[in-house]
């Protein structure tokens, strides 16, 4: 086989409107509550770019609030089916520290800010990411049931096996708010806006 036949390499990138949205964020977010705002700016943004779902993520420095990284769902942009906000951020958290590993020796604490339960693909991503904290503003059937998206055959006792690899989780942060961003991406879809790019029904 001649290697030039295949691709060797692929890349996920954060779209270029997210440097406008950053403009006027501080370098330290003090509460989870400023933490998931940010995130909610940037999903709801997100899915009126065409970059991808309504989803956003950031990795910051647990004590100290600082913003390693920040990323959204690049799935209709990147063609890449795997480029979720999590999968997102936490690599670029990754390569910014420059290791695979974010809770490594020397590190400082980092957490997870996703506007939602992670989905069975993140939800392995973020097991392995060397996260301490993982926050979400909710969890349950409504994401699915808004925005029609297949979240995957995710377990009940989600967030007990991640306190058991000894990763907190806080729930409930502005849940109100997410449900908000979900529900003007289902208007966003219905008016033909934007693509359910994984609405595959289970067989």
């Amino acid at each position: 086989m001649n290697i030039d036949t295949l691709a060797t390499s692929y890349s996920i990138e954060l779209p270029d409107w997210i440097a406008d949205e950053l403009a006027d964020v501080p370098d330290a977010l003090g509460s989870y509550e400023e933490r998931m705002r940010l995130v909610h700016r940037l999903a709801a943004r997100n899915f009126r770019e065409g970059s991808g779902g309504p989803f956003a993520a950031i990795v910051v420095e647990s004590a100290t609030g600082k913003i390693v990284s920040v990323g959204v769902n690049v799935v209709l942009k990147s063609g890449v089916s795997s480029a979720h906000a999590e999968v997102t951020a936490l690599g670029l958290a990754q390569t910014r520290i420059g290791s695979w590993d974010l809770g490594g020796e020397g590190q400082p604490a980092h957490e997870l800010v996703v506007n939602w339960r992670p989905c069975v693909q993140c939800y392995g991503a973020t097991l392995w990411s060397g996260v301490r904290t993982l926050v979400v503003a909710g969890d349950g059937p409504e994401l699915e049931e808004i925005t029609t998206f297949d979240e995957g055959p995710m377990r009940d006792d989600w967030a007990p096996q991640f306190e058991a690899r000894g990763i907190a989780v806080v729930q409930d942060v502005t849940r109100d708010e997410a449900l908000a961003v979900f529900r003007d991406y289902r208007e966003h879809v219905d008016a033909g806006g934007a693509v359910v790019y994984n609405a595959r029904a289970a067989e």
